[in-house]
């Protein structure tokens, strides 16, 4: 109350604008941007992979199928406004059926069915944040961080080794094949069901956000370098953008509440067997969806979201997003 009561004498606003930006500037508290301490934060992402593509072609309900649930425990501290570290803990949950071949060098190809789940700790990432740049007042505000990191291999990667093993039976009987993954007949291959990549990653992002009065725009940039794991499999290195245009459509003293147009641009590079890439492997991919942020007081944070893709553009016989579900929250002690 001092606070707006102090904008009152100094600002040349109107007083009903005065709360608003007071609420918008409190929000980024809770939401850690501009403070130091713990924070803890919980986030989920849901994505069924139920759609079969061709080349991004022919969209068809896939026989083969899994259903990604994956839960980020993320504790995090900022020693300032500008430097912090996070250590973001996934625990990864996949309901699956899949048709395929099985190889033997001492009998032909068995087709079977295998449907279960995996549940299982992925891979760690320890996160550092640089701000660049950060310019906050009542009415506005820039904040532009730097974000490293590297991901251990701390997840079960056994499905990688039946993977590459497959592939090493299979160019045994045949010789050296175009696709090294081409044993395969289902659209959802034994790497997609690994809890984890068994090889240590670098993690590489860039966030911008800007805003003016009930107004903001906000964009990331993540870039994940993959290395060849212990079992011989290397995953194509992703590159994410996203972000869009917002507005808060609830202030308050204790609670604000903002909606916005989220795109997000995925691109996958192509796996690697074997020390060569496979053509089943790798896409880019557009969504966009709505984005609700929440904030109450000045310690919590909570966000919800849903990605419709736009356009994904796969290589090979795949099983792809048929949409993307996220929420999470925040706590700041």
């Amino acid at each position: 109350m001092k606070l707006t009561l102090l904008l009152l004498m100094l600002l040349p606003i109107p007083a009903a604008l005065a709360c608003e930006l007071c609420a918008i500037y409190n929000s980024d508290n809770a939401l850690g941007a501009s403070s130091s301490g713990l924070l803890f934060n919980v986030a989920e992402q849901y994505v069924p992979y139920r759609t079969r593509q061709d080349d991004g072609q022919n969209p068809r309900p896939a026989t083969s199928y899994v259903d990604s649930s994956i839960t980020h425990l993320v504790p995090a501290y900022n020693f300032s406004s500008r430097f912090g570290v996070s250590l973001n803990v996934p625990l990864v949950y996949l309901n699956f059926q899949r048709t395929d071949l099985r190889y033997s060098l001492t009998a032909p190809p068995a087709q079977f069915t295998e449907k279960g789940t995996e549940f299982g700790l992925g891979d760690a990432a320890l996160i550092g944040r640089v701000t660049v740049f950060q310019k906050s007042t009542m009415e506005y505000g820039v904040v532009v961080n730097a974000l490293g990191g590297v991901k251990f291999p701390t997840g079960n990667d056994e499905r990688l080794d039946g993977e590459v093993d497959q592939a090493k039976i299979f160019e045994a009987l045949g010789g050296p094949h175009d696709d090294p993954l081409g044993h395969s007949i289902s659209t959802v291959h034994e790497h997609s069901l690994a809890v984890g990549s068994g090889s240590y990653d670098g993690v590489f992002g860039l966030t911008a956000n800007g805003r003016w009065r009930r107004w903001f725009i906000n964009g990331q940039f993540q870039y994940y370098l993959r290395t060849e794991g212990a079992s011989g499999f290397r995953y194509g290195d992703e590159l994410m953008v996203s972000g869009g245009p917002g507005a808060y459509v609830l202030l308050s003293r204790s609670c604000t509440l903002s909606l916005q147009a989220n795109a997000v641009y995925d691109w996958m590079a192509r796996d690697e067997v074997l020390g060569r890439p496979s053509n089943q492997t790798g896409l880019t991919a557009w969504y966009l969806g709505p984005l609700l942020n929440f904030t109450w007081g000045d310690h919590f944070s909570a966000n919800a979201g849903v990605d419709v893709p736009l356009s994904i553009d796969n290589n090979g016989r795949q099983s792809v997003p048929d949409y993307r579900i996220h929420g999470g929250f925040s706590w700041r002690f």
